[in-house]
């Protein structure tokens, strides 16, 4: 069986009992048991800086799905969709020494990586596309990272049941090469229910980790007083493994 199919499966395995035993004490201990075994054996198979399999172009998958928001009704982000994203930032702020606020264009005109890999949803589904975008180790190189910073989250643009998404990585997966900031999917612009105008793709880890409909990136000590503290919107509402490498 593949390695990547053993990682999802245990994936699977913990996310499936979580909804079950995650509002007990006792519960919540498993999975945080669980998640830091998980963390460590997938490190452990896959080394620090190993890649996600790419694919070939005859392997995209003739429709990408999207899931959780797909056409986000709050805030500015219709009237946002309405103009094209042309007046849409990116901010790189927190713990870093020179804030950065980005256009599209300048998204754009960084240097790009573009890889075709597999998507893998915690609701049973996997999806091939081509993503494009630039590292978001560029974008941290630049904004000068101080050294208290320890994890990196990703704020969003949809409120989902009531709620803003967010989601977190440390810093071994923000600088993992196949991190990237991606705002073209299978050579044209994010669609709407994809993530438009700007999402993560964080390669090694299940799909609700890769943010959609970027806003800013916050560079963060600490977890604990972001949200619900758990590190993520579903992290913070269902009980979901905060490292969900695959």
């Amino acid at each position: 069986m593949h390695r990547r199919s053993v990682l999802a499966g245990m994936s699977a395995l913990f996310l499936g009992a979580c909804s079950k035993i995650a509002d007990s004490n006792a519960g919540s201990s498993v999975l945080t048991a669980a998640q830091k075994w998980h963390q460590a054996a997938h490190r452990t198979l896959t080394g620090r800086h190993a890649l996600a399999k790419e694919y070939n172009r005859a392997d995209v998958s003739p429709f990408f799905r999207g899931n959780g928001s797909t056409d986000p009704q709050n805030g500015n982000y219709p009237a946002q969709a309405a103009a094209n994203f042309a007046d849409w930032r990116l901010e790189v702020r927190g713990l870093v020494d020179k804030p950065l606020s980005l256009s599209l264009d300048n998204i754009r005109r960084l240097p790009q990586r573009t890889q075709i890999t597999r998507h893998d949803c915690v609701e049973g589904w996997s999806a091939i596309g081509e993503w494009t975008g630039p590292q978001l180790s560029v974008l941290l190189d630049a904004a000068g990272l101080r050294e208290e910073a320890k994890y990196i989250v990703f704020r969003c643009a949809d409120n989902l049941n009531g709620q803003d998404y967010y989601e977190s990585v440390d810093m071994m997966d923000a600088f993992h090469p196949q991190t990237i900031v991606a705002h073209a999917l299978n050579g044209d612009p994010l669609p709407i229910r994809n993530g438009a105008p700007l999402r993560m793709r964080i390669e090694r880890q299940l799909g609700y980790k890769h943010a959609k409909y970027l806003t800013a990136i916050d560079a963060v000590a600490s977890l604990d007083d972001i949200a619900g503290g758990k590190g993520g919107y579903w992290e913070d509402r269902a009980g979901y493994q905060w490292y969900a490498g695959i």
